[in-house]
């Protein structure tokens, strides 16, 4: 898989990319993840990215330019199957999503920034918009650190135990069930006993259980949905 990211501020990136999952899925060769500094094609000696919005209003706008310019430098040298903008207003990120994102190949992120891209970079490119949620961030870098994270744990190979991503929270519209590991007793406070039983039959329908029930108890929309 190919991950090419648009930013204007690309060191916010480098870290959350290039540690734990993300560094293993690039260390085996399974994702190339490349990030774009838009003032490659900044304008004039300052390399301008933004510009006030038409009408007026509070906030810097990214200027069609130079993002233009930068994408299609991008889309001449590899096809995209989703060039996605992140934005409080896209679709909200699901399980879902980037079950089906986590199928295709190549993906181009553009990040915005201060108060957003111009309409006509959307209109023209931009095929998902994507948010994680109902609130605002400065920018769209760490929101597309976390698609990126959520699809790229999906590749087969990326995580040691190819079962684990498959047993996640939202995999079945179910939350995952509690989890233990040693010591057996913890301030007084103990293991379930099925869990040490051997009993692999008794320990998938506890854990199926304790999923229903704690999907009822803390996210009972998520059953409606079911």
């Amino acid at each position: 898989m190919r991950i090419d990211i648009i930013t204007a501020v690309p060191e916010l990136l480098h870290s959350p990319l290039n540690t734990s999952i993300l560094k293993r899925a690039q260390d085996k060769q399974l994702a190339e993840i490349y990030v774009h500094d838009l003032r490659e094609f900044g304008k004039g000696k300052y390399r301008q990215i933004d510009d006030y919005q038409f009408g007026g209003g509070a906030g810097m706008v990214l200027m069609p330019e130079p993002l233009g310019q930068m994408i299609e430098k991008l889309i001449a040298s590899t096809t995209y199957d989703e060039i996605v903008f992140m934005t409080p207003d896209g679709k909200t990120l699901s399980q879902e999503t980037s079950n089906q994102f986590s199928l295709k190949k190549n993906f181009l992120f553009i990040c915005g920034h201060y108060k957003g891209i111009d309409e006509r970079i959307r209109e023209k490119y931009v095929t998902q918009e994507i948010s994680i949620g109902d609130y605002v961030l400065t920018g769209g870098e760490l929101p597309a650190c976390i698609v990126i994270d959520s699809i790229v744990r999906l590749i087969p190979g990326v995580l040691n135990n190819e079962t684990s991503a498959l047993s996640d929270s939202f995999q079945d519209d179910l939350l995952s069930p509690p989890v233990y590991t040693r010591p057996r007793t913890w301030k007084g406070m103990d293991v379930p006993e099925v869990l040490t039983s051997g009993n692999f039959k008794k320990i998938d329908e506890w854990r199926s259980n304790k999923s229903q029930e704690r999907t009822e108890e803390r996210r009972p929309d998520l059953l409606k949905k079911k």
